[in-house]
């Protein structure tokens, strides 16, 4: 039997951060000269995105201070053990909420879990979201639990793959897949261009998935087969270290370049004979689509459902790709049995393919965010 995505629930912080007025915020800063604040607005204004989330307030709300911010608004630097201590405080409750929305939307039960998979990239703790998840959800004490940490953007695919692994081992498995991502945590003061690119993309976000061969009748995305490739070179150009000031992240002009070159080798050599109805690409920037969108020679609506993702909620690593997924689960145009091409991008550089199909008839039309009105319903109780 074939394991099936029966539900992706996803959650984001209540602290909106607009494009402009961040954008505004670092261009202001004092380490920014004249020639700094031109790139800094060139760099946020062709991102391609609206809005993002944060768990930090202050970065969201002109004039506010905090723990990132003095009373001046000049951006601080607080050490890696504050950033974590940050992460530690917010990420357990965010996967909570996207977990609770996936099972309700799957209509499984919390007693039904038998594996957790979590995926985060920007923090670390002991006992870790995998243990916190079972506490917090009532999960059975029994309940297999495996964490995959510091693969980044590219993440949720090998947590699909082992969840799909799972299921062939024990058919009766149900696997919980839980990624989160709070990247904002890792914002710094400097006026690196890899900094400034990550400035103007990353934001914070969570999204779940219900794994199970046991699907039956039940609409989903079946997970047809996985694959991942490492490129030529890139080793340089795309990673992810720890600081004393936080996580560094090195990103540099190179990737979309090396994506071009690279994507139509990783991405024939994975489809062979298969032509995908629906594209769901890891929007690293807007210039990653732009290669990945010319390497393939894609139609521009191809990556409709990556770009609306990072215009609503910018690049939340490994989160993001599951973001996209959730919006073409509920694509009313997308046809039972229509397949789903994956791509995803992660250090090294590395590609992590995977190949779906639509089953059943989906649920049209879902809400923009669900945890967004699971909130509202929360503050009117």
């Amino acid at each position: 039997m074939t394991a099936r995505i029966l539900s992706i629930g996803t959650a984001t912080p209540p602290t909106t951060i607009r494009q402009e007025q961040i954008r505004d915020f670092f261009a202001a800063q004092p380490c920014a000269d004249r020639l700094t604040q031109r790139l800094i607005r060139a760099t946020f204004d062709a991102a391609q995105i609206d809005h993002r989330f944060t768990v930090i307030p202050e970065l969201g709300e002109p004039g506010a201070s905090g723990l990132f911010v003095d009373e001046h608004g000049v951006l601080r630097a607080p050490g890696t053990a504050l950033r974590n201590a940050e992460y530690i405080r917010h990420a357990p409750d965010l996967s909570r909420r996207a977990a609770e929305t996936a099972l309700a939307e799957a209509g499984v039960a919390a007693s039904d879990v038998t594996h957790v998979v979590t995926v985060s990239c920007t923090g670390c703790f002991a006992p870790g979201p995998d243990f916190r998840l079972v506490r917090d959800l009532g999960l059975s004490p029994s309940t297999e639990r495996y964490h995959l940490g510091f693969i980044g953007c590219a993440a949720a695919f090998p947590a699909l793959r082992a969840a799909e692994r799972f299921c062939a081992a024990r058919p009766d498995a149900v696997v919980l897949v839980v990624c989160t991502e709070l990247c904002s945590l890792h914002v710094r003061p400097n006026t690196t261009p890899d900094q400034i690119v990550s400035s103007s993309v990353f934001g914070d976000g969570s999204a779940a998935a219900v794994i199970t061969a046991a699907a039956g009748d039940r609409p989903g995305l079946d997970l047809d087969r996985f694959a991942t490739t490492l490129t030529d070179d890139g080793e340089s150009d795309m990673a992810w270290t720890i600081g004393d000031d936080g996580f560094e992240m090195i990103l540099t002009a190179e990737v979309p370049r090396i994506i071009g070159r690279e994507i139509r080798g990783a991405v024939d050599a994975f489809l062979g004979d298969a032509h995908p109805d629906a594209w769901a690409v890891h929007p690293g920037g807007r210039s990653i689509l732009d290669r990945v969108e010319s390497g393939l020679e894609l139609d521009p609506s191809a990556l409709a459902a990556s770009r609306d993702v990072l215009r609503r909620y910018g690049n939340m690593s490994s989160a993001t790709v599951m973001f996209i997924l959730r919006e073409l689960l509920h694509d009313p145009d997308l046809p039972t049995d229509a397949s789903v091409a994956g791509l995803a991008f992660g250090p090294g550089l590395s590609v992590e393919s995977a190949l779906l199909t639509v089953r059943g008839a989906r649920p049209a039309n879902a809400p923009d965010d669900l945890d967004t009105a699971a909130r509202a319903l929360t503050a009117t109780a």
